[in-house]
């Protein structure tokens, strides 16, 4: 089972925990294969300067059973990227998408979050802008609901920063079950925010 995480120039590090927790699933469930995947192969600077190495560029990229696309604050010129935003309508089109954090917007840009519910990152330090009201404001066909994650079915979408690492344990309970989810959990001595109902509000399907 092939998961790929979509990175590009700008993103948060911190999204990468989408990678650590494939790779600690993989010790529970090996038959769980990750890609990096980016707009081209090769390096990606991401934000502070951490330069990591994507396998495929989208124009090369193998069939995943889902393609988690990170946030950061590259989502912006993402957002404006035919390729990249072709590249996301012709993965939901074949196959489930999610998102973490502001990866949301990128989503919300291609259209493919249209008519769906959907949420991002919440939290911010002034003046910075909520990406949350951003995509309010910005995309009124979506129904923005202040959740951890939503589901609405073709498409996940999870809130910010250390959120990655839920919705990416909510996709393992999909794609491979509740106890594969819950082991990872486990072994990385994680506790969920779904279960801790951290931010005092629930997990919103549709």
């Amino acid at each position: 089972m092939l998961f790929g995480i979509f990175i590009y120039d700008g993103v948060e590090p911190i999204d990468l925990a989408t990678f650590g927790v494939l790779s600690m699933a993989r010790r529970i469930a090996p038959e769980i294969k990750i890609c990096m995947i980016a707009p081209k192969a090769g390096p990606v600077r991401l934000s502070n300067d951490l330069v990591v190495m994507a396998q495929f560029g989208i124009d090369s990229a193998p069939v995943c059973q889902v393609i988690i696309v990170t946030g950061g604050p590259g989502w912006e010129a993402q957002s404006q990227s035919k390729a990249t935003l072709d590249y996301i309508r012709q993965v939901h089109a074949s196959g489930k998408v999610a998102s973490v954090c502001t990866g949301a917007m990128i989503l919300a840009a291609s259209g493919v979050l249209d008519k769906k519910a959907a949420t991002t990152k919440r939290a911010i330090i002034p003046p910075e802008l909520s990406p949350l009201a951003q995509l309010r404001d910005m995309y009124p066909d979506i129904n923005v609901r202040e959740a951890p994650i939503v589901d609405a079915g073709s498409v996940v979408t999870g809130g910010g920063v250390t959120l990655c690492i839920d919705t990416t344990l909510y996709i393992l309970g999909q794609l491979l079950g509740e106890k594969v989810a819950n082991e990872t959990a486990r072994i990385i001595e994680y506790q969920r925010a779904l279960k801790a109902n951290a931010y005092g509000d629930e997990f919103l399907a549709g």
